[in-house]
């Protein structure tokens, strides 16, 4: 198999937009940026392995063997998965054992701080770190009540693999990327390299009725300064180096 060979997944399902934007993204890094330039990445393989369904805040469940999953190839190269991200990881390597990176995203929603341990699309990053293979985890935050542009997110993602996929990674090591919630009319936001929030989820909740329900308000969570919630939520990109050994 091509060795530039990149596989994209998520836990939003293959048909969500985020992996698509995701998609537009690398073919961005293929375009010259001036006439007689040739394109940063030529020859790029690219190919879409994800979950039929939607699958968000499943963290790293896997198929431990018990039944077989299924795979649906949809168009060429392009493979819906009846298992989670972290499946959809393992599909990817056995497809193309000489995979090159593993992008998860764009998530439809940001995992910052202690996100990273319930979510899928980190979940995807990270079984393939384990597998020996570089990753980046790619989210994006929303405030309340906004809508993502996808396109601009193609756009500030490029950005953001353009640096980092020139970047070496050490045995164990993953990156972790979330772009923030800002107006259009804001300018473009900085890439700041930062640590992963130590603080809790918000975990206000109530019992009534033999009901219990979580109340915390998501935007209004706790932050530890300078590291990744600070930056997004302030409006930067947020770029974080996981390391798992």
């Amino acid at each position: 198999m091509n060795p530039k060979t990149i596989a994209l997944t998520n836990d939003d399902g293959i048909d969500a937009p985020g992996i698509q934007a995701l998609y537009q993204a690398l073919i961005k890094l293929e375009r010259p940026t001036s006439v007689g330039d040739a394109p940063h990445n030529s020859g790029l393989s690219v190919g879409i392995i994800a979950p039929d369904q939607h699958l968000s805040g499943c963290s790293h469940q896997i198929n431990r063997g018990g039944r077989p999953l299924s795979v649906e190839q949809r168009a060429e190269q392009h493979y819906a998965i009846g298992g989670t991200p972290a499946d959809c990881t393992r599909v990817a390597h056995h497809l193309y054992p000489q995979l090159g990176w593993v992008l998860s995203g764009i998530n439809d929603g940001g995992n910052l701080g202690a996100d990273i341990y319930v979510s899928g699309t980190v979940a995807a990053a990270r079984e393939a770190t384990l597998l020996r293979i570089p990753a980046i985890a790619i989210s994006h935050y929303k405030s309340r009540n906004t809508v993502i542009d996808w396109e601009r997110a193609a756009h500030r993602v490029a950005r953001v693999l353009n640096m980092l996929m020139e970047r070496p990674l050490n045995p164990g090591q993953f990156w972790n990327v979330n772009l923030p919630s800002v107006a259009s009319s804001a300018p473009e936001p900085d890439i700041v390299f930062c640590p992963v929030c130590t603080q809790p989820l918000p975990t206000s909740s109530s019992l009534d009725s033999g009901q219990f329900r979580y109340t915390g308000n998501y935007q209004e969570r706790q932050r530890d300064p300078g590291a990744d919630v600070d930056v997004c939520f302030s409006g930067n990109i947020s770029v974080s180096q996981i390391s798992l050994w």
